[in-house]
């Protein structure tokens, strides 16, 4: 069963994929849920890390370069013109109106 929570960890796809070889998937997955809710697999991690770690097979360097974050332009303060007809409420009158000069001529 584990293995099959490896293939699909690798594969990507829906658990009813995993191949009858592994065992129903049903199972598979009642394995990986049950394993995840009482933390067995951050004890597995955490124990590979301390493993790598001291064969310095990790860097623990973290950088962050700002200059490639982007905040989208209502999260930097723009202001709102309502220019946007999901920002009017239905029923609201037009931006424009008719004048009577714009208005068709009469036949």
């Amino acid at each position: 069963m584990i293995d099959g929570i490896r293939w699909l960890a690798q594969a990507g796809g829906p658990w009813r994929d995993v191949p009858e070889r592994y065992g129903p998937w049903g199972r598979v997955y009642d394995l990986f849920r049950r394993w995840q809710r009482d933390g067995t697999w951050k004890r597995i991690l955490e124990r590979l890390q301390v493993q790598a770690d001291e064969q310095a097979l990790i860097t623990w360097d973290v950088t962050v370069d700002s200059t490639v974050c982007r905040a989208h332009q209502h999260a930097a303060g723009a202001r709102n013109r309502g220019i946007c007809s999901a920002s009017r409420p239905a029923g609201a009158t037009p931006i424009r109106t008719t004048t009577g000069s714009d208005a068709p001529a009469a036949a």
